[in-house]
């Protein structure tokens, strides 16, 4: 970080300590905001997944079933989380392909698919929930093209105001409901120009 980076920043942290204590979110009835016909499919982890592959994401169970779909996608190479290494990454290796736990900021083209730890998941929405205390790298998270975000089954909550519950003390969130998405001015969905264009959730038991 060079001289002028470091003053600008110290600037900011100076001007926040000023504030003092944040000023508190205001009371609301988040059953009143619930999109109940999005809950319908028999179970948290039935509505999620119905609504992720509604955004063009994908929820998964099982490790074999995310070693199949890099396969079949043709992977070879990508970053691992160190808190999954032991068990995603070896099942990955074990398959022929190679992960690193680093993920090198200098060569991040070389990464075709980035496993990182989630914070949580919506069963509402479908939205994968990011934050920079859980998640191990914030662009390993978002420049490769495949992103897997993983939770355990403890992490699921039926709706956004019970997320935002959860997560109001974290400085920087990632709310990731499905692929990356964006459109031109003629209107034109395009996906994965500004973030990953596969999406997936992989859901492993509580630990």
């Amino acid at each position: 970080m060079s001289d002028s980076e470091k003053a600008v920043f110290d600037s900011v942290r100076s001007a926040l300590k000023a504030k003092g204590e944040k000023t508190p979110y205001p009371e609301y009835d988040t059953a009143d905001l619930i999109a109940r016909p999005r809950l319908e499919s028999g179970g948290l982890w039935q509505s999620f997944s119905k609504n992720i592959s509604a955004v063009n994401g994908k929820a998964m169970r099982s490790i074999d079933e995310l070693v199949s779909f890099l396969l079949e996608k043709k992977c070879r190479f990508g970053h691992c989380s160190l808190e999954w290494d032991s068990t995603i990454g070896e099942a990955i290796r074990a398959a022929g392909m190679r992960t690193s736990t680093e993920f090198d900021r200098e060569r991040f083209e070389d990464y075709e698919f980035g496993i990182t730890s989630g914070s949580g998941a919506v069963a509402e929405t479908g939205t994968i929930v990011l934050t920079d205390a859980e998640t191990s790298d914030r662009l390993a998270a978002l420049s490769p093209w495949i992103h897997i975000a993983v939770i355990t089954e403890d992490q699921l909550v039926e709706s956004l105001g019970d997320a935002i519950g959860r997560f109001d003390e974290n400085n920087y969130i990632v709310w990731a409901t499905g692929p990356s998405k964006t459109a031109d001015v003629e209107g034109i969905l395009i996906e994965g120009v500004h973030g990953p264009g596969e999406q997936i959730c992989l859901c492993l038991p509580n630990r």
